[in-house]
This record gives structure tokens, C-alpha cells and sequence, in this order.
């Protein structure tokens, strides 16, 4: 067998097999005849106990890579939801603006993954979970948002809370 052949069956059978019993998956729901699936994982946030995000995401099928020949991509599609599940205790956080990934994906085989982003917004004290994809080039605008608000849960901060920052302009502080 030539080599090349050798190394994408090898390849095919690395994703396949990574592709089976994802433990955080909590369910799967069948779009199409080609077997397209929308998954749906639960995601713990590795830094807060307490909050768990719910992540949905296409997978293409065999049949469907195997018609549009694009082999190693999915598409960029997201939606999150995140919510407080019981008391929560914040462990050690980014406070900065870019936030803090908790979570990657890869959604090709070298340059597109799916990231869950936590961001501190300090003026409305709110955790803020963005979903999006990334991609070395030309990156993408798919994007889903969830926000946990901290006001009127027990929130337990294992290292201080941090002082809240005056709101922007134009925003909304929840008190």
C-alpha cells in the first residue's frame, strides 16, 4: 500500500475513534439522511464550581464529507448556554478583558477550532461565556453568548472578590 493511503487511513481512523464516547456529551440529534448530527456537550467551568455551560455544535457525517470533499472541516456553527447549577465558588479568574479560554475544540484537522471564552464583567458582576471559532485566517463571525449574573446567588470567591469597576457609559449596573 503506498504510503500516503497508509497515513489517511490511519488519520481516518484517529478521528473516528476520537469522534466516539465523548463523556460530556449529553445528547445528539440526527438532521438529515446522511447522518449530520447536532451534539450537545456539558461543560463544567474548570475555575467555578457551580456554573456548567451547555455547548451544541454540527458534525458532519461520512456520506456528507464524502459528497462535499472537504474532508477535514466543520462548519464554524455554535450555541451556548451557561447557568448556575448550585452554589458557586470562583476559584482563580482572569479579571482582564480578553477573558480566559475553558474550553477548545478542533473543528479541522490543523487550523479551525471551537473555544469557549469566560470573560469577568466586573461593572454588572456577571460571568460572560462566548462560544466562537477560530481560525489562522480569516476568522469567523459565528459567534453565541451566555451570561451568568452573580448578583443574589452564593457566590463564594476562593481568593477576594474583586472590586467592582464603575459601569460604562451606557450600560446597566444590575444592583
Amino acid at each position: 500500500m503506498h504510503p500516503i493511503a497508509r497515513l489517511a487511513i490511519v488519520a481516518v481512523a484517529a478521528f473516528s475513534l476520537a469522534a466516539c464516547g465523548n463523556r460530556n456529551e449529553v445528547g445528539s440529534v440526527g438532521v438529515d439522511w446522511t447522518g449530520n448530527d447536532i451534539s450537545i456537550e456539558a461543560l463544567a467551568d474548570p475555575d467555578i464550581d457551580g456554573v456548567v455551560c451547555h455547548l451544541s455544535f454540527f458534525n458532519r457525517s461520512f456520506i456528507d464529507r464524502l459528497s462535499q470533499g472537504n474532508w477535514f472541516e466543520d462548519p464554524s456553527y455554535s450555541a451556548l448556554d451557561c447557568s448556575a447549577v448550585g452554589p458557586i465558588t470562583v476559584g482563580d479568574i482572569s479579571t482582564r478583558g480578553a477573558g480566559e479560554e475553558i474550553f477548545r475544540e478542533g473543528r479541522s484537522l490543523i487550523w479551525k477550532s471551537l473555544r469557549v471564552t469566560r470573560i469577568y464583567d466586573s461593572a454588572n458582576n456577571a460571568l460572560v461565556y462566548l462560544a466562537h471559532a477560530r481560525q489562522i485566517q480569516q476568522g469567523s463571525g459565528k459567534m453565541s453568548l451566555s451570561v451568568v449574573p452573580l448578583n443574589g446567588l452564593d457566590v463564594t470567591w476562593e481568593n477576594g472578590a474583586p472590586t467592582p469597576e464603575p459601569a460604562v457609559e451606557g450600560s446597566v449596573l444590575v444592583q
